[in-house]
């Protein structure tokens, strides 16, 4: 069994190469715009170098090389031959398109946009690029996987760089193209980045490992040798054709399993494995049943990708078996199409198809996938965000859990009964109340596991609840949540907004229906705001003062009166305001309380008691407080912390509980505090209604004789 180094072996292609690996699959006029690209890009390249000294046009002709091994079709072969010469040389997209259509065109462009943006920040123009990258991407697969060659060949030759560079470069590479790859199929090219970027980040440790790795071959040989000629007589015995080949391990995930068990290197048995390919699928499961009788499967180790294939299109038997001497023997069983798919991913069917071949399962869910990414991308607030919802998405580890009607869902690893709902549907996200999962009515922030029966349980009133956004680990859930909560958050501000406007416009003696459409108009004249309702939003939000629209709208309209104030009216609170009013954690008032109104900015009104200690620093600023008042009449329940001191005596938290339920009261929380031996602190979270409930709960936790103190919690 042997194994090429391709982190240290680099070869330049020549133009006879990538035109005898292109010529097995593509038709002879193909070859001629391959030609016709290649002295192009080799003319507007002239005279050019690269920072290993080598002429430029080695580079573009490189990406050709490794997308031709791919068997991707003209057109993104012309792409990668000319993918730098719109940045780098005189010729534009305009001349790409006259002298070979407008696919490869827009393949030029749409690589060669990536790299263009500049930003304030590392991490924002990472996200951006990524973002670009992704949405290219969506609507032509072709793009990253030029770009994706682009990076392999750039890695491969990454030595002429800085090491500040090098570690910059392949830290992307790890955290973003790897997953990339590994995501759109694209095993062979995701092991290799993977390498190439261990390689520059950790370069003491990649030589060492890689010593390691050389030596063990040759301590291993003999086992491996007799296990491999053990599988292969046990494949005769049981009349299955099949090839099998040795593997071992790449130094990335040696070292990966290293660091999650904090093993050493001599404590890990599983560097090698076998792949097995027979010619169909029955004779996967023969072969698997075979090797069984041969070596003892371990538990729990069998995992079958064919009858539930990975996101990726991913298929496979995966089993590990005691071998002799006890070492675990890691074996791969898949068909040759299974094989292909497994190496190249959607590359492997890119070949050269009319518009009219039907996509394969591979093509289907990367389609699938890539459309989602242009839904994401249109709900979510900027690239960081955007980068923060598709990373969860790249990453491997999947269960996979059955929809009532036996439909197979696979949702990441930590995905719970919500990610669920969401992947369903998003109507069932927005109204989903609880789960029930293998028949057991369960909580939605359960975490679901590998063949668990899921059914969502929906309310038509029911909406998403910010609290989701701690516990959903998909991007799909986690976009839609937030796009909920945003626009709810906008019309809620809104509402907010126009009644903070209504106050300080009384509070400077004008009618708010005084207030016209042209004045509206007047005001919006150079705002960054283009219409009344963002103005609105903004005051509700905090990001606006009320009373310094209220002066701009009368000065737009009467530029020469002199505006005079009058005391402020107060805006009533009802309790049911939403996301645009909050109530302070700190003080919890509850109606009856005498309150003020904080506007803070990107989060509304906060409302406080007036004696709450927590805001006495903002006194000083009179414009962020608002007049505040309860209505006469709230239907809602307000929470409020209570804190008593009661004799350690067996029964007394039932008591208690049973005292607060009399009072007609909710407990949303309790705990245990200090306790000396004789008492205990019990703290509650309790909804009533406004401070005569209050009063009353309180009352019947008086008369408990095993109380000894009680006290409302603020501040």
């Amino acid at each position: 069994m042997t194994r090429t180094d391709s982190a240290s072996v680099h070869t330049v292609p020549s133009t006879e190469d990538l035109t005898r690996l292109a010529a097995t699959y593509l038709r002879s006029a193909d070859l001629e715009q391959l030609d016709k690209a290649y002295q192009l890009a080799a003319q507007a390249h002239a005279g050019q170098l690269r920072k290993s000294g080598e002429p430029y046009i080695t580079h573009p002709l490189s990406v050709a090389t490794i997308l031709a091994e791919w068997h991707l079709d003209q057109q993104a072969l012309c792409a990668a031959l000319l993918h730098d010469t719109v940045e780098d040389t005189g010729i534009t997209t305009a001349d790409i398109v006259s002298a070979f259509g407008k696919s490869v065109g827009e393949l030029v462009e749409g690589v060669s946009k990536l790299d263009r943006l500049e930003f304030q920040t590392e991490q924002q123009a990472q996200a951006e690029n990524f973002r670009k990258m992704l949405l290219a991407m969506a609507r032509d697969v072709r793009v990253i996987l030029i770009k994706l060659a682009d990076r392999l060949h750039n890695m491969r030759t990454l030595e002429a760089m800085s090491p500040e560079k090098q570690r910059r470069i392949a830290r992307e590479t790890v955290d973003i193209y790897g997953p990339i790859a590994h995501r759109l199929g694209l095993h062979r090219l995701y092991q290799e980045l993977q390498d190439l970027g261990f390689r520059y980040l950790f370069p003491n440790r990649y030589t060492v490992l890689n010593k390691a790795v050389r030596a063990a071959r040759g301590n291993h040989r003999e086992v491996v040798n007799k296990i491999l000629a053990a599988l292969e007589q046990r494949l005769v015995t049981f009349g299955i054709e099949g090839t099998i080949k040795g593997r071992e391990k790449n130094l990335s995930s040696i070292y990966q399993k290293m660091q999650e068990k904090s093993l050493s290197f001599s404590e890990v048995q599983d560097i090698y494995g076998f792949r097995v390919v027979v010619h169909d699928l029955p004779n996967c499961y023969l072969a698997l049943g075979a090797f069984h009788t041969l070596y003892k499967p371990i538990p729990g180790k069998f995992k079958d990708y064919i009858a539930i294939p990975k996101s990726n299109g991913y298929q496979s038997l995966h089993t590990t078996l005691f071998g002799p001497f006890g070492t675990p023997v890691e074996i791969q069983i898949r068909t040759q199409d299974m094989h292909k798919i497994a190496e190249s991913g959607v590359a492997s069917h890119w070949m050269y198809k009319s518009s009219a071949t039907p996509l394969s399962d591979v093509q289907n869910k990367t389609h699938q996938w890539l459309q989602s990414l242009l839904e994401y991308q249109s709900e979510s607030g900027d690239a960081v965000e955007f980068l923060e919802h598709i990373k969860v998405d790249l990453f491997p580890d999947a269960v996979y859990v059955f929809t009532p009607k036996g439909t197979i869902k696979s949702l990441p690893r930590g995905a719970t009964a919500v990610d669920f709902a969401y992947d369903v549907h998003t109507d069932i996200g927005h109204h989903c109340v609880a789960a029930r999962i293998n028949d057991q009515l369960s909580p939605l922030r359960t975490v679901l596991s590998n063949g668990d029966r899921v059914e969502i349980l929906t309310e038509a009133t029911s909406t998403p609840n910010p609290a989701w956004l701690n516990y959903v680990v998909t991007a799909k859930a986690r976009s839609k949540i937030r796009h909920y909560l945003r626009t709810l958050r906008h019309d809620e501000a809104e509402q907010l907004g126009d009644r903070l406007l209504q106050q300080a416009l009384r509070a400077l003696n004008t009618e708010p229906s005084l207030i016209q459409d042209s004045h509206w108009e007047q005001l919006l004249k150079g705002d960054r705001c283009k219409s009344r309702n963002d103005v609105l939003a903004e005051i509700g939000l905090g990001k606006r003062l009320n009373i310094v629209v209220a002066r701009d709208l009368l000065r737009k309209t009467n530029p020469h009166e002199t505006v005079t104030e009058t005391p402020r009216t107060a805006i009533t609170i009802r309790g049911s305001e939403g996301l645009a009013v909050q109530f302070a954690h700190c003080c919890r008032p509850i109606p009856g309380d005498p309150i003020i109104g904080l506007i803070k900015k990107g989060q509304g009104l906060l409302i406080h008691t007036q004696d709450c200690r927590v805001i006495r620093q903002f006194r000083a600023d009179p414009d962020k407080w608002v007049d505040v008042s309860w209505e006469s009449h709230t239907a809602q329940l307000f929470e409020v912390a209570i804190k008593l001191l009661a004799l350690n005596r067996r029964g007394v938290l039932a008591t208690v509980a049973s005292a607060i339920a009399d009072a007609h009261s909710n407990i949303d929380s309790v705990s245990i505090g200090k306790a000396d031996g004789s008492y205990s602190e019990i703290n509650f979270t309790v909804q009533v209604r406004d401070r005569a409930h209050l009063a009353t709960l309180m009352q019947n936790l008086r008369e408990i004789p095993e109380v000894v103190r009680l006290t409302r919690v603020q501040s």
